[in-house]
């Protein structure tokens, strides 16, 4: 199914701020129009964004909670208790882990991580781990990217005597459970400012206040680098803090990675000093991610946490085979849920997509999830068969709170929990169908006509002649990108194709662009489907309205560097 964009060109800002900031800060109107739209109206609150520092970011103990979990750490410091670290499985949950090891490990060797099994524990705290927490003699538990609807396990642990600090940024419910201390931005009664940290960056808050109070402040930003993979890979708005620590752990990263990391990217062939946001989001995050969906994730913890590069490498190849050996499932369950979709989804009827198959890997439904909504544009929820329930994982489109959705029907769910863009849920096998029915008419309900377009927003109108080396240099100062902060995407009205297109690789749509005698190479990545529509235009002598982004690739390869040649990345055309 290839449905119809809808372009929307974002609103035009008062002239007087666009001139006054271009001005300030010496760029041309149009990159301060797209900054003026992003929030960045003066010159303070540019030179935050392009220069971000460490004192940009806020004092952690405006966070509701941290006063109370500062103090049970410091006790348990002192008198050496032992502390369990307990996390989710993915890249945030990995990498926080990871974090609060070290960070705890320097001052108490007490100190012992867990990492729930995804089909044996399930999602979150389980009183499996925390039997193994009270075995190891822990009095203390200290939660990361998970525990905000634990209640039920929180009092488990109370009763045998740990106390429980949960680090989370999860949607929390009406019952908050009854832990030592609560730290979550989203708790009702938290004043925190920033709203959108992950998980591993809510431990990292964590880290800091306890390093404020113990003089260890800086040692608490050295782990920077893995707040930096946690936030880019969980997908969070890259706005604000997210986007200051990110900004900054790239820098670390790029100019001195720890053996963990440096291993994983030269197995992946990402050199040094070139690392970004997109290539940890589609390189090095299913890396991690892949030991904890087809085993054990506490594998990719290790990695993160290793002190030896030869060792961290023998574990990056582990990682490397899961990851060949995930996408193998990957590709057959795709496969297999198209099918399902073209054979029992109802396209003029059904507003959602229910998949439910009991021998589906319980660690890929999740990506194949997003792969379905990316085609089908729909909202997804992709279930197998785990203990005799139906459990899966909900994923969105743009716009549409999945979340939501589900609170209405969640009297047919056994457990539901997540956000806005992507969930997990509980069914009881025999309501199932029941669910699909009243999932369906919720989305319905909830999911207006527009949003089953999907929306490409438009920074600003260009001319090609604007595309100067000075613009492209900004434009690179605008990374690292992300939701929030993606990467500025541009209309050129009026130009022509100055040779036939080509198809190239697996259906990508290659073309020379002209205006007024300037031309760029351009390209549209799986937008062969335009071809015929572009040859037209050369026929029939007709324009083009072109909306792209500006790539860099090196010319002909052989561009001195810093000499990038600018190349159009297609998004679509009319």
């Amino acid at each position: 199914m290839i449905r119809e964009h809808r372009w929307t060109l974002t609103n035009e800002p008062q002239i007087e701020k666009i001139e006054k900031l271009s001005k300030d800060i010496n760029v041309p109107n149009v990159i301060a129009k797209i900054l003026v739209n992003r929030g960045i109206e003066d010159y303070d609150s540019a030179k935050q964004y392009f220069r971000p520092k460490f004192e940009h970011l806020h004092d952690p103990f405006l966070m509701s909670g941290m006063d109370k979990a500062v103090s049970r750490i410091l006790t348990a410091l002192d008198t050496k208790e032992k502390i369990m670290i307990y996390g989710d499985y993915d890249v945030d949950g990995t990498s926080g882990i990871a974090m609060l090891y070290l960070f705890f490990k320097k001052f108490n060797d007490n100190t012992k991580y867990h990492v729930p099994d995804r089909v044996k524990e399930g999602y979150g705290i389980s009183n499996y781990g925390i039997d193994l927490a009270k075995d190891f003699g822990a009095t203390l538990l200290i939660a990361i990217d998970c525990g905000i609807t634990a209640n039920e396990q929180v009092d488990y642990a109370n009763s045998l005597g740990i106390d429980v600090i949960i680090a989370d940024h999860h949607e929390p419910t009406a019952d908050v459970p009854n832990a030592y201390a609560v730290l979550d931005p989203l708790l009702p009664n938290c004043n925190y400012p920033f709203k959108s940290l992950c998980g591993c960056g809510v431990g990292f808050k964590l880290i800091q206040a306890v390093g404020q109070k113990i003089g260890q402040e800086d040692f608490a930003f050295s782990f920077i680098d893995f707040v930096t993979l946690a936030t880019t890979a969980d997908i969070v708005p890259l706005v604000g803090e997210n986007r200051t620590i990110v900004k900054l752990g790239l820098q670390k990263i790029n100019e001195n990675p720890r053996p963990g990391i440096r291993a994983l990217m030269d197995n992946a062939g990402i050199k040094t000093e070139e690392l970004s946001s997109s290539q940890i989001v589609f390189i090095l995050a299913p890396r991690i991610n892949a030991v904890g969906r087809l085993g054990d994730a506490g594998r990719a913890v290790e990695l993160l946490i290793s002190h030896d590069y030869q060792d961290a490498l023998k574990i990056a190849k582990v990682l490397e085979t899961e990851n060949q050996n995930r996408r193998k499932i990957d590709e057959d369950t795709f496969a297999n849920a198209q099918q399902l979709v073209d054979n029992y989804v109802n396209e003029d009827n059904d507003l959602s997509i229910i998949l439910h198959q009991e021998d589906w890997h319980p660690g890929v439904i999740g990506i194949v999830a997003s792969r379905l909504v990316e085609k089908y544009y729909l909202p997804t929820i992709m279930m197998t068969t785990i203990n005799g329930v139906a459990k899966g994982s909900a994923r969105s489109i743009a716009g549409f709170d999945i979340y939501k959705a589900l609170k209405r029907v969640e009297d047919t769910l056994l457990q539901f929990g997540g956000h806005k863009y992507a969930a997990g849920v509980s069914v009881e096998l025999e309501r199932l169908e029941e669910f699909k029915l009243a999932f369906n008419v919720a989305v319905k309900e909830l999911l207006s006509e527009e949003l089953l377009k999907p929306e490409i927003k438009i920074d600003s109108e260009i001319q090609l002649t604007d595309i100067t080396p000075r613009f492209q240099k900004i434009l690179r100062e605008f990374a690292p990108f992300g939701p929030g902060n993606l990467r500025p995407v541009f209309l050129v009205s009026k130009v022509q194709a100055s040779a036939p297109p080509k198809i190239v690789g697996k259906n990508h749509l290659r073309l020379k662009i002209k205006q007024n005698n300037f031309v760029f190479d351009a390209i549209g990545f799986n937008l062969g489907h335009l071809k015929d529509k572009v040859s037209a235009s050369i026929s029939s002598a007709k324009n083009l309205d072109l909306v792209f982004s500006i790539n860099e690739s090196d010319w002909q390869g052989g561009a001195p560097a810093g000499d990038a040649f600018p190349q159009l990345k297609i998004r679509d055309l009319r």
